[in-house]
């Protein structure tokens, strides 16, 4: 897919910056701050005015389900805990942040998430959709983005830039660990636990391959339904896409090529960032 290797290097930048717990060497004018509130966890993201990544930092997280705020409490802690941790690696305030939202989410389920970074300390410059948000890292103009969440997995159709068609299923990450916590007779949050376990991938996606399933003939029907241009990338973000055999599994239910990049939990939280107004 044209565009996906410097997605692929921006993302693997991001993520060796997250794993070290460094700032990076770049040029740090104008720092933008994306902040996205997820069902397994809250990462803080910065770039620099170029989309340079600059700094990323997460935390494992149980306020958001189905991409509302369940403990809003819980999740301004660890949103003003990232922030405190970001601005002492990079030596300066943090005032201005972008969040961004499940496709769809209209009303007080959107301007909670805004009372979330403003109750944590920052003034909030936008609020995205998440596959336009995406959409800024991947760099495609037309063409579809699915983001397999913790909680739903939404599809959007893109033309010109813009969103034109979305739709957001309530299948994700959680309903894969309810599979696995019946199959090895462990609690939910074991089953997360072992999920994001690398030793474990490949005996768990044989476990919870129904689950990927359901999502790709979700994805299929709403392609159908949202007038998807044949021809235009099909590309799939998101945490709990994070197996080797998933983009095969969705070729083969779609019946189209269907793209995945390095590190797909944090294509959203850079593009968050990224689309930052300030």
């Amino acid at each position: 897919m044209k565009g996906l290797k410097k997605a692929n290097n921006t993302l693997q930048e991001f993520s060796e910056l997250v794993e070290s717990k460094q700032v990076s060497s770049h040029n740090q004018k104008n720092l933008r701050v994306g902040i996205d509130l997820g069902t397994s966890s809250i990462v803080l993201s910065v770039v620099n005015d170029k989309g340079k990544p600059i700094y990323g930092a997460f935390e494992y997280n149980e306020s958001i389900r189905d991409g509302l705020v369940v403990d809003y409490v819980g999740a301004v802690k660890i949103t003003r805990a990232l922030k405190a941790k970001a601005e002492l690696a990079l030596g300066t305030d943090l005032v201005y942040a972008a969040a961004a939202v499940p496709p769809g989410t209209i009303g007080k389920n959107k301007d909670v998430v805004g009372h979330v970074l403003e109750s944590a300390g920052f003034e909030v410059t936008c609020i995205l959709d998440e596959p336009t948000a995406a959409a800024n890292v991947l760099g495609i103009t037309d063409g579809a983005v699915i983001d397999v969440g913790g909680g739903t997995t939404g599809i959007s159709i893109l033309k010109d830039g813009r969103v034109v068609y979305t739709v957001d299923e309530p299948t994700g990450g959680t309903h894969m660990n309810l599979v696995i916590s019946g199959a090895y007779g462990i609690s939910i949050s074991e089953a997360e636990v072992y999920k994001r376990n690398e030793e474990n991938k490949r005996d768990v996606y044989a476990t919870i391959r129904p689950v990927v399933e359901k999502m790709a003939a979700i994805s299929k029907h709403a392609l159908q339904e949202g007038g998807y241009e044949k021809g235009t990338p099909i590309v799939v973000v998101g945490g709990a896409s994070n197996f080797e055999e998933f983009t095969k599994t969705f070729s083969q239910y779609i019946g189209l090529p269907v793209h995945k990049p390095l590190y797909p939990e944090f294509v959203t939280p850079l593009g968050i960032a990224m689309g930052s107004e300030q």
